[in-house]
């Protein structure tokens, strides 16, 4: 039996942030019930290439990402019925995920205030770009834009002078990830307090305040300095030698976290007098004398390939690694035993991260074709 076995999920959203949020509570077991637009779908259907299938099962591999194990009910809520069938199901759920700007469900009878009047128990998370109050509460929200106005962009990229040396996205939408795991942690809590209370909640996520959260070390860096945090391309702010090494034939990170592993480097690299250099001995001396040692450590790095390190330095409990391509990643050792690769009934996926008792939680159930159980839904519920 799953965590979550028993739970019903209404998922008013699309996207990203709030079917990420979803696809987490269906793969711990709960009964996810997507509700789209009929005839289209949830937009991230259509961004494509790449596609799989052909025709009418023809559906973007970004969809795929962030779907499996829902069930697919096409509804019209902008009409009467619809919303009424709509409204109908979230009285028979736990849970209501939406991601539409504030106020904008209200005119179908399908906001907070009204779902949860007929339904005290319901749980109602509502995910948008700044939440539901303030300022820029009536703004549209994207992850791009929202990484730009939180800071994270100021901190991810080729430092300036350097080559390329601008602001960067991060290379997935990870504000709409972990926008989509907060909102699911505050559902299991709030599932957790509602077998003690029985009443349910409005959760209010906004992926301005994630976004800003994330920040974490940054975040504190730039109130405890008083200093906005520099862009330091592959380079950490506060930890020295963590960074990318150049080998004989290609890249090694090595990330050494404290100062017993640097002394354990310096003796793998024929320097272990640097443990006695007052500019190294600390990681607070070797980030504030960064530029004396990166050299030294680069110039011995530079005479062997980066596999005979590689297995030095894992013999000593050195952290170090190479820099894959995702297909190198993917086809891992370690990847393949821990099945993060799954096959399901049409497709290949990225499977859950999470093991519950030894067993992976990933659900078994592929994304679903557009309206694929609306009859069955509706059947079985009303």
């Amino acid at each position: 039996m799953k965590p979550l076995e028993g739970i019903r999920v209404l998922d008013l959203s699309r996207v990203l942030a709030g079917p990420w949020c979803t696809q987490l509570l269906a793969d711990l077991g709960a009964d996810v019930i997507k509700i789209e637009r009929p005839g289209q779908g949830d937009d991230t259907r259509h961004w494509g290439p790449p596609w799989h299938g052909e025709g009418e099962d023809r559906v973007a591999a970004y969809f795929l990402a962030a779907n499996r194990g829902k069930r697919s009910a096409a509804i019209d809520f902008s009409q009467p019925e619809g919303a009424g069938l709509v409204r109908r199901l979230a009285e028979k759920s736990d849970v209501v995920v939406e991601n539409f700007k504030v106020g904008a469900l209200a005119k179908f009878g399908l906001d907070a205030e009204t779902l949860r009047a007929a339904n005290p128990k319901l749980i109602y998370a509502s995910i948008t770009g700044f939440g539901q109050d303030g300022p820029y509460k009536d703004r549209a929200g994207y992850d791009y834009i929202i990484q730009g106005m939180s800071g994270l962009m100021s901190i991810t990229g080729q430092p300036d002078g350097a080559p390329g040396g601008e602001p960067m996205r991060v290379g997935v939408a990870v504000v709409d990830l972990f926008t989509g795991m907060y909102t699911a942690n505050a559902i299991l809590a709030a599932l957790v307090r509602r077998g003690v209370t029985g009443e349910g909640a409005h959760i209010d996520s906004a992926l301005f305040d994630v976004s800003l959260a994330i920040l974490a070390n940054q975040a504190s860096n730039a109130l405890v300095s008083g200093q906005d945090p520099p862009r330091q391309g592959n380079t950490h702010p506060n930890i020295v030698p963590y960074q990318p090494f150049a080998c004989a034939d290609q890249p090694l990170i090595i990330a050494v976290g404290n100062d017993r592993q640097f002394a354990r480097l310096a003796a793998i690299l024929g320097a272990p007098e640097w443990v006695q250099d007052e500019r190294f001995a600390t990681n607070a001396a070797r980030v504030a004398h960064r530029a004396d040692l990166i050299p030294l450590i680069q110039e011995r790095l530079a005479k062997r390939p980066a596999a005979d390190w590689f297995g030095d330095l894992d013999a000593a409990g050195i952290p170090a690694g190479p820099i894959n391509t995702i297909s190198q990643a993917l086809s891992d050792p370690q990847a393949v035993h821990r099945q993060m690769v799954q096959a399901m009934e049409r497709f290949r996926l990225v499977g859950s991260p999470l093991r519950v008792d030894g067993e992976s939680s990933a659900s078994i159930r592929p994304p679903p074709r557009l309206g694929e159980h609306t009859t069955e839904v509706l059947a079985e519920l009303l």
